[in-house]
């Protein structure tokens, strides 16, 4: 049966936030799928568990990392816990609320593995009565397409947080448009506003799981097939998908910064060669993947956060400033017969 929420439930959402913090901090499934259970029952809406309880500390576990805090495997134990919880809060939204309302398909694009903003958006979803095929992370445009034509749903929505998923956000919107379906879009790499996605033909934007309520109740029963993206930039965007693991090999030949300070100093992890060998990784392949976002976009301002990104990486693991305009000039290297790419970074990378 349903169950209404409770002031004393609200309440114990905020006394919860530093002990379920902590939790994921120590990598204790047990004790934060416990809390969250107890509130719950203790009265809880299961939405504002999911988006104004993990949510945020899940944002904060993110940031840790990108100032150097953590490890990587440090972020990945957090980030188990809470999925598990979110599964915890799932299986109890199931249990307590009938299905009123058609179905809907939630699912990150290929090589979108960060997925759980969508099963929050699903448990949400399913929470308003909604009948959810949930898909998970790195789901191919074909696998959505067998789908689609299996459960007619009202409506899809793909979620994806780092950028360089767009193109194949792009090809799950192209699935379900052929077919009619319309497309909610949402999650980090959409971007503050609703550019991105409606550059990419989505339906609608969704900032929050309660946007997308609203949303589903206003899309059209049937949209038409997306219309083609420009050619060049599409071109070009091709071209750094289909080269982009011999990019990143040319580029991480050359571009080698001293982090031998990083290395020895105060850096938390117990393996601090091999975390700072995947930063420095990262720092060449998201850029290059965010670029192919940028070009079917035409969005600037991923380029501008992308440096962003990069140079805080750097920064706060105490590699010099100059290995950032290196990186730059290193990528630049590299883009010189993809004139598009090569002008977006020369005029963002360092503003």
């Amino acid at each position: 049966m349903p169950r209404a929420v409770s002031g004393a439930g609200a309440r114990d959402l905020t006394e919860l936030v530093r002990p379920l913090e902590r939790a994921l901090v120590l990598g204790d499934t047990a004790q934060a799928t416990a809390m969250v259970e107890q509130a719950l029952d203790a009265g809880s809406d299961p939405v504002a568990v999911l988006s104004g309880l993990l949510a945020p500390i899940q944002r904060r576990i993110g940031e840790r990392w990108q100032r150097g805090e953590w490890s990587v495997a440090q972020e990945h134990i957090a980030t188990g816990v809470s999925v598990a919880v979110t599964e915890c809060v799932a299986q109890r939204v199931r249990q307590w609320y009938p299905v009123t309302r058609g179905r809907t398909v939630v699912g990150c694009p290929e090589r979108e593995w960060h997925a759980l903003p969508a099963l929050m958006v699903g448990t949400a979803l399913r929470r308003q009565g909604w009948e959810v095929t949930y898909l998970g992370a790195a789901t191919p445009a074909e696998r959505l397409s067998s789908h689609l034509q299996k459960l007619d749903p009202v409506a899809v929505a793909v979620s994806t947080s780092l950028a360089g998923g767009l193109p194949h956000a792009r090809r799950f919107i192209e699935a379900a448009t052929t077919v009619g379906v319309p497309v909610i879009a949402g999650g980090a790499a959409f971007g503050p506003d609703d550019a991105r996605a409606r550059a990419l033909g989505a339906t609608a934007w969704a900032a929050s799981p309660q946007e997308a309520f609203a949303l589903l109740e206003r899309l059209p029963t049937t949209v038409d097939p997306v219309e083609p993206l420009p050619a060049e930039p599409l071109a070009e965007q091709r071209a750094l998908e289909l080269t982009h693991h011999r990019l990143v090999e040319r580029v991480t030949q050359r571009w080698r910064p001293d982090a031998a300070e990083v290395v020895s100093g105060p850096w938390q992890s117990t393996d601090a060669e091999s975390d700072l060998a995947s930063v420095l990784h990262d720092c060449v392949e998201q850029p290059l993947r965010t670029l192919q976002g940028a070009l079917i976009t035409g969005d600037d301002r991923l380029v501008r956060e992308v440096a962003d990104w990069a140079r805080t990486v750097l920064v706060e693991r105490r590699i010099d400033d100059g290995a950032f305009a290196d990186l730059g000039a290193e990528l630049a290297a590299v883009l010189d017969d993809l004139p598009l790419a090569w002008s977006l970074l020369e005029r963002h990378w360092a503003a």
